[in-house]
């Protein structure tokens, strides 16, 4: 057959639309946790990792939860299921945030007690400055965060909440907002507990300096308290490595517990 023309069925993309629009709103929630988090959310990791790791873990909620179509993703009334969405992977991240800053927070108390606040370094989590004690602990958090498998946790934890809050359901916006406030009162708690056995040696030694001081003016805070604080904190926190190591793994089973109280009130509404 001279002249004859052949050529391959072409793809009916009508059929692509649905999936891929569901896909990528399912994409949402779990995209925005990973923003916020603090495993993920730093900016020591790379944005393309990132996308990456929301592709695949958006792979098993398809099969899971009843996504909308791509028609009902074109109307101008899924924008607050967006933002609903976001809302809902965002607050997820950032309790697990406030509750990762009580360790910084604790590094950051005890580098101002110490005398160590001067020594400070760009943080690369936060893209600013801040104590290497701090950033020391908040490395620390990660790194017991991430060895306990307390990621995979919250990760798993974050995948069920498309069957307790499905894609499409506007949830509480008060219990987002309680979650938050609770975060943050655990953070202050949890930083105390945490830099209190340092805080509380270097408290008695300035005690201890005070006095001397004041018995013989000649040996001056500058000249004997700063060089004693900063060898009593070192040696403080090599003592209390254990104690503190279990202090941020009670951290991480307190944000796992969090998690779970964010999409607890949908589930048992259901």
């Amino acid at each position: 057959m001279e002249g004859a023309v052949f050529t391959l069925p072409g793809l009916d993309m009508a059929r692509l639309a649905d999936p891929a629009a569901g896909f990528f709103f399912a994409m949402l929630r779990i995209g925005a946790f990973l923003i916020a988090s603090p495993a993920f959310g730093g900016r020591y990791c790379p944005i393309p990792v990132r996308i990456v790791a929301a592709i695949c873990l958006t792979l098993p909620v398809l099969g899971q939860a009843d996504l909308p179509g791509a028609e009902a993703l074109a109307r101008l009334s899924v924008v607050p299921l967006v933002m609903a969405e976001l809302a809902l992977g965002l607050t997820a991240g950032l309790v697990l945030t406030i509750l990762f800053g009580a360790a910084a927070m604790a590094g950051d108390r005890i580098a101002n007690a110490a005398g160590l606040g001067f020594a400070m370094q760009v943080d690369p989590s936060i893209g600013g400055q801040s104590p290497v004690v701090a950033q020391i602990f908040s490395l620390a958090m990660v790194m017991v965060f991430i060895t306990t498998d307390s990621h995979l946790i919250a990760l798993r934890i974050v995948l069920d909440s498309y069957q307790a809050v499905p894609p499409g359901r506007v949830p509480d916006l008060t219990t987002l907002a309680a979650a938050g406030i609770r975060a943050g009162t655990a953070m202050f708690a949890l930083s105390a507990t945490l830099m209190l056995p340092v805080v509380a040696g270097l408290l008695v030694l300035n005690l201890g300096v005070g006095i001397i001081t004041r018995s013989a003016p000649q040996l001056n805070l500058f000249s004997v308290g700063f060089p004693l604080a900063i060898i009593a904190a070192l040696v403080l926190l090599w003592l209390t490595v254990p104690q503190v190591t279990t202090g941020m793994s009670g951290i991480t089973q307190v944000g796992t517990e969090a998690l779970q109280g964010i999409f607890a009130p949908a589930d048992e509404a259901r």
